[in-house]
């Protein structure tokens, strides 16, 4: 799905000094749409005005305003704005410490927690991430936070589907090596060699598992790690050398697809909480 972009946009996003937190990333957008792409962090999302709809595991889903939104790592989702007037939305990225892996499944079951007490922690947090000194009360709030998504979600793992199948291990193989190679990327030919597949199966194989394609998956991990290079500082330029892209321009590309911004406005638009 192409990316719509015509209206003007509102980012802000700056990386906290708050254990588990890997980015806070606040945006308004009208027009713009997210592709499908994949997070290698938790991506904690409320929505305050308008309202997103996304699929995620092949299956739409939306955003009002009551919500708390959890969309697990490496699952690959789209979004885009389900009312007229786009959407504002606050994201919290946290790593794996807060929840673990065994989650994965029971939020990709149900990422739309509606849960009043959560959605007001998850205001709070966010309030304690904007003032630079508060680093001790943001930490005590997402404590508390992660506690109650354990609480919600825990309770679903005795009900999976016992049916539901675990990921191909050829598709899980090809994942681990496009992990293990972000930066220098990987020739389909050489992967195929490897994992002594063909070519052509490893994209049906990878692609059913997972619901995108492997250049998919490797530019949402670049423009990942290119989100946080960008926090620190690094210039777009030498952004793009450092996490495997051709140039500034391919960079620039992909990541105004996937994030809705330039890289360049991206980096100025950080906060600098110091």
């Amino acid at each position: 799905m192409a990316a719509r972009q015509s209206a003007p946009q509102e980012v802000t996003a700056w990386r906290p000094s708050v254990p588990g937190v890997t980015e806070v990333f606040h945006a308004r957008f009208t027009e713009y749409a997210y592709p499908m792409h994949v997070h290698d962090a938790w991506t904690l999302l409320i929505v305050d005005d308008g309202a997103v709809r996304y699929d995620l595991e092949r299956h739409e889903h939306g955003t009002p305003d009551d919500t708390v939104t959890l969309l697990p790592p490496h699952v690959p989702h789209n979004g885009s704005p389900a009312t007229a007037d786009g959407f504002r939305k606050r994201v919290v990225y946290l790593d794996g410490t807060l929840l673990g892996e065994d989650l994965i499944g029971a939020a990709v079951d149900g990422p739309d927690l509606r849960d009043p007490l959560l959605r007001r922690r998850v205001g709070q947090l966010h309030s304690a991430l904007a003032r630079p000194g508060d680093e001790l009360e943001a930490e005590s709030r997402l404590t508390l936070i992660g506690e109650r998504l354990r609480g919600l979600l825990r309770p679903r793992l005795e009900d999976e589907r016992p049916e539901r199948p675990a990921d191909p291990a050829l598709a899980r193989a090809l994942r681990e090596l496009l992990d293990e190679r972000v930066a220098d990327g990987l020739v389909l030919a050489a992967a195929a060699q490897l994992l002594h597949a063909h070519p052509a199966h490893l994209v049906r194989a990878f692609s059913g598992a997972y619901g995108i394609a492997p250049h998919q998956y490797l530019m949402s991990r670049r423009v990942g790690r290119a989100r946080r290079l960008l926090l620190d500082g690094v210039p777009p330029g030498e952004t793009a050398t450092t996490t495997g892209f051709y140039d500034q321009a391919h960079l620039t590309r992909h990541f105004r697809k996937l994030v809705g911004v330039t890289p360049g406005r991206y980096r100025d638009s950080a906060r600098s909480l110091t």
